[in-house]
């Protein structure tokens, strides 16, 4: 069964499907601005790509991954002349940040991570063959930009009535409107080549125009022809990329290449709130995994409370969601040692790839697998694991050794990993297979065997700490 997801430009439920010519399914997905720390709304949307790439590698498709790192444009420019640093010094310590970040936030890592400056000659090159083509114009200053009105279907992924789309070649102050980010109501001939000008600095590449720096829209577009071709299978990022940024990849790559389908399928994610509010410096509600860490939660209590919403909707984020992460995890970790002592698996074993990689079995977890591939519902996905764990029932070790398996690859696909706060001991297979009798002995009501159960446990060197819920195992 195919997983179906939401596409932007057709506004339908579409299955992801590889086609018959490829053998790997493109994914291009923009990656961050490295000129400071990521924060939560930037990761939101990485650990919601995340999850799609690992739910498609669950469910038997080989992806390949493909995340950029911008480090040259505005901002980047502004903040290593803020700093005092090279463009190059400045980015890589905050590219090194943000690696540090995805990894501790369980971050599968992109196949292939490509850097705006690295490919700067595909950018020419794709800017030539757009002035060749008649969709690009170069200005007296050296600049070149993109012309809208050659590309008759620009505003087809954001659906904008181009009769409304009003065209600015130059700001209100009669400067070139050549800002690498603009505003929707100001929509313009956009630079695909920024001259050089003395604020820059050391920041200048020679092209056939003169030196100067390549527009932040056409770098998306140079780095996915170069590692994903000129079509490919998906194409993701926050819904604020939509436009102009994923407008403008679209008319600068098929313009460029002739070929038309640029993404088969468009990935984007809703604006996360905190507190009720978008976030802001100046309402010291924009929070960073470092800020939340210091606070005493841990990243994989940030990214369960993170991935909580439906991607298509905004995520209103609050240090109470956190907590509220915090003990559902301490739930299913709780169940999950039980489970994993009745199919006599250790948490190692249950880490471990095999488990979710080379068996078929769902258990009770195949309606949560399911809802996982209807339009990657994972608030779905993630009460329909809770309805399992809420369940009274007594297993036999096959039963648990399928939940076990169903299990392990639902939170693979979640990125979701348990065990991670603190170390707890391994129970010996003899010693859960008491507990799991002697939990089912209490359930049918014999409080005589459930005793003598008890007492073997106690004589095992273990405690049975009974709950409404189910029971923790302790040595003594």
């Amino acid at each position: 069964m195919p997983i179906f997801l939401h596409d932007t430009m057709s506004r339908e439920l579409r299955p992801l499907l590889l086609k018959p010519s490829r053998d790997v399914f493109g994914m291009y997905c923009c990656g961050p601005t490295v000129y400071g720390p990521a924060h939560i709304g930037n990761f939101r949307t990485f650990i919601l790509q995340d999850v799609l790439r690992r739910t498609l590698e669950v469910g038997g498709m080989q992806v390949k991954h493909v995340r950029n790192i911008t480090d040259v444009d505005d901002k980047t420019i502004r903040g290593s002349q803020a700093a005092g640093q090279t463009l190059a010094t400045f980015t890589a310590s905050w590219t090194k940040k943000f690696h540090e970040d995805c990894q501790a936030l369980g971050l599968l890592a992109p196949h292939v991570e490509p850097s705006a400056v690295a490919h700067i000659p595909q950018q020419i090159a794709m800017i030539e063959a757009l002035v060749k083509r008649g969709h690009a114009y170069v200005a007296k200053d050296g600049s070149v930009y993109f012309k809208v009105c050659s590309c008759a279907d620009y505003g087809k992924l954001s659906h904008l009535d181009r009769s409304k789309l009003a065209t600015q070649t130059t700001n209100s102050a009669g400067e070139a409107n050549d800002a690498d980010e603009y505003d929707r109501e100001s929509a313009a001939d956009f630079a695909l080549w920024k001259s050089w000008k003395p604020e820059d600095g050391e920041n200048r590449w020679a092209s056939p125009w003169g030196d100067g720096r390549p527009g932040w829209h056409i770098e998306c577009s140079a780095m996915s022809l170069q590692h994903l071709g000129a079509t490919f299978d998906l194409h993701g990022g926050g819904v604020d990329l939509c436009f102009p940024h994923h407008e403008n990849e679209i008319a600068q790559t098929e313009c460029s290449t002739g070929v038309k389908g640029f993404a088969a399928h468009w990935f984007h994610s809703a604006h996360l709130l905190v507190d009720g509010d978008k976030m802001s410096k100046s309402k010291g509600n924009l929070y960073t995994l470092e800020q939340l860490t210091s606070k005493g939660f841990t990243p994989m209590e940030v990214r369960y409370a993170l991935i909580s919403g439906h991607y298509r909707t905004p995520l209103n984020f609050t240090l109470h969601g956190v907590e509220n992460a915090r003990s559902a995890l301490t739930k299913l970790e709780r169940w999950t040692e039980r489970l994993l002592a009745t199919a006599g698996f250790s948490q190692a074993e249950f880490a471990a790839p095999l488990v979710h990689e080379t068996q078929t079995a769902w258990g009770r977890f195949a309606p949560a697998w399911e809802t996982l591939q209807s339009d990657l519902n994972i608030p779905g996905c993630l009460g329909q694991i809770f309805t399992v764990v809420g369940e009274k029932d007594s297993l036999t070790p096959e039963q648990a050794r399928q939940d076990v398996v169903g299990l392990a690859k639902l939170l693979h696909a979640l990125g979701l990993q348990l065990f991670t706060a603190k170390a707890t001991t391994s129970i010996p297979p003899e010693v859960a297979e008491l507990a799991a009798q002697r939990w089912a002995a209490k359930q049918t009501k014999n409080f005589a065997q459930a005793d003598q159960l008890r007492q073997a446990l106690t004589q095992a060197g273990w405690t049975m700490l009974d709950r409404k819920d189910g029971y923790d195992l302790k040595p003594n």
